[in-house]
């Protein structure tokens, strides 16, 4: 995966401002077409990731035991709010 700066890195060149040292600057055009590539690496990526997350999901559900309903004997849920409050229509 590349970095940020990765996107940009040939198309960095440096101008004087005014009464300033030189700074680096990136032409519109190229910061979007890096935003643009960034952006179709990243739908790349999120395909891989989903794929590798629904293949150990399936390995899970292979190897795992079913679970079963949680039992009644387990300690209730408290609410978090403070006691008193009137409750939200």
């Amino acid at each position: 995966m590349k970095n940020p700066a990765d996107y940009l890195a040939g198309h960095v060149f440096e101008a004087r401002r005014p009464r300033r040292e030189l700074q680096p600057m990136v032409a519109y055009t190229d910061a979007m077409r890096a935003i643009e590539q960034a952006l179709a690496d990243a739908e790349k990526y999120k395909y891989l990731l989903m794929r590798a997350l629904r293949r150990h999901a399936d390995e899970l559900a292979i190897s795992a035991p079913v679970m079963l309903a949680p039992s009644t004997t387990e300690t209730p849920v408290l609410p978090l709010y403070p006691a008193g409050l009137p409750l939200a229509a």
